[in-house]
């Protein structure tokens, strides 16, 4: 037979045939390029806005894709105000994004930053939006974009064909 070509006898339990696994996305199945996968859904967005205040972005395990602005407005008197991003178990807490803005005492000033970043939430983790007065503001969605096991979560109504 041609499959057995270059085998010289017949295909017998003691030759070995050694497979190839292809592990591409086509072979997977999966053919969404990534940034289509992590796309804006209006079914799959989480809209938060925290102003003086400390919010809850996402609470639930898995990795998440965090995008939105940062906003300071400063005020004279060289007052150091911040925006940040944390991170918790309940015990400790860890800033993974932050900005602050210090006006001098002559003059008010705008800060403005973008952010766009993926993190990943083990179980009993949150992720918060957190500003320190009334002239800080972060607002932004949250999508969750694969589950704890890596499983991608397409955008709310896409199913792939």
């Amino acid at each position: 037979m041609p499959s057995q070509e270059g085998f010289g006898t017949d295909l017998m339990a003691q030759n070995v045939i050694v497979p190839i696994i292809d592990l591409t996305a086509a072979a997977e199945g999966s053919t969404v390029p990534q940034n289509l996968q992590t796309a804006i859904a209006f079914g799959s967005q989480t809209a938060f806005a925290a102003n003086n205040s400390t919010v809850v972005v996402a609470n639930t395990t898995g990795f998440w894709r965090i995008f939105g602005t940062s906003n300071i407005m400063g005020n004279a008197g060289g007052v150091n105000y911040a925006n940040s991003f944390t991170m918790t178990d309940g015990l400790s807490t860890k800033t993974i994004w932050g900005m602050k803005a210090a006006t001098p005492s002559s003059a008010a000033a705008s800060f403005s930053n973008n952010f766009d970043f993926v993190v990943f939430l083990a179980a009993s983790i949150s992720i918060s939006a957190v500003t320190n007065n009334a002239y800080g503001w972060i607002t932004g969605s949250a999508r969750q974009i694969a589950d704890i096991n890596g499983n991608l979560v397409n955008p709310s109504g896409f199913s792939p064909q």
